[in-house]
């Protein structure tokens, strides 16, 4: 099961005594389908994961589709092993996190749930000598370069809208034979209009970074497949599991008469 997450500001008070340990087991992630990318990733993430945009409160936002459906993440297995060939920057800083207070300022809190806090020295120190330490600082220094990339990437987004080169991306996955799921709410590049664009507005575009952000969701589109078979295992292994647990449930039991009359020798 997976603990909802209890996010709480820094203190001295509350976690001036305490440790944490770094990230083994993506668990924590393994319900998120969508995770936000930032645009100093892009490449990276463009080699490896589909790329996609969706509209939220407040304008477009740049993610990786890792899952086909709510709370599922198909590049999460087995003992919480991510295993894509890149990795969202934003997991790699669990459990610590950057939360916004108000429109000018970021708190910096740590995930109490996660399972990653301790009391043994043998861990890295939150605090020490009254500041944090410089482990946790370096955690947040990243942290904060990924939020000035996550503006600036927010930023190509909206461009891209303003020209009209963002369109809903329809996608339909064939789970089992007979059985189609539309993937709905993502969008992604218009090519043709992105190909007619006027110089003026295409040099607007390359200004911003909104080009780069355009060519990487194209590049990324090629692992959707990918996605459509992980997605295919997964559909048949969960429909396994419940035909086993459904005669469990109904009583069945191993017929052994074939072993009547025969001994069993070991040797």
């Amino acid at each position: 099961m997976i603990a909802t997450p209890q996010l709480h500001p820094l203190s001295i008070e509350r976690h001036g005594h305490r440790f944490w340990r770094r990230v083994s087991s993506y668990d924590f992630t393994a319900h998120q389908p969508l995770l936000p990318l930032a645009g100093m990733e892009l490449i990276q993430a463009a080699q490896a994961l589909p790329i996609a945009f969706v509209q939220l409160e407040g304008g477009f936002h740049c993610v990786a589709v890792v899952g086909t459906r709510p709370g599922e993440c198909l590049f999460v297995g087995d003992a919480g092993r991510w295993e894509a060939a890149y990795m969202p920057a934003v997991l790699a800083c669990h459990p610590f996190s950057l939360v916004r207070q108000d429109a000018e300022k970021l708190i910096a809190c740590i995930d109490e749930a996660s399972g990653l806090m301790s009391n043994s020295p043998q861990d890295e120190p939150i605090f020490q000598d009254g500041k944090l330490s410089a482990a946790t600082q370096r955690v947040f220094e990243f942290l904060n370069q990924i939020h000035a990339s996550h503006v600036a990437t927010r930023r190509a987004c909206e461009a891209l809208h303003v020209h009209g080169l963002l369109k809903p991306w329809d996608i339909t996955l064939e789970n089992t034979p007979g059985s189609l799921t539309k993937v709905e709410g993502l969008f992604c590049v218009d090519e043709a209009a992105l190909n007619a664009l006027p110089d003026g507005a295409f040099l607007e575009l390359r200004r911003c970074g909104a080009l780069v952000l355009a060519y990487a969701q194209l590049l990324a589109r090629q692992h959707i497949q990918k996605l459509f078979k992980l997605a295919a295992v997964k559909a048949r292994h969960d429909a396994d599991k419940a035909a086993v647990s459904q005669m469990l449930a109904q009583g069945s039991t191993l017929n052994l008469a074939f072993l009547e009359g025969d001994k069993l020798r070991f040797h």
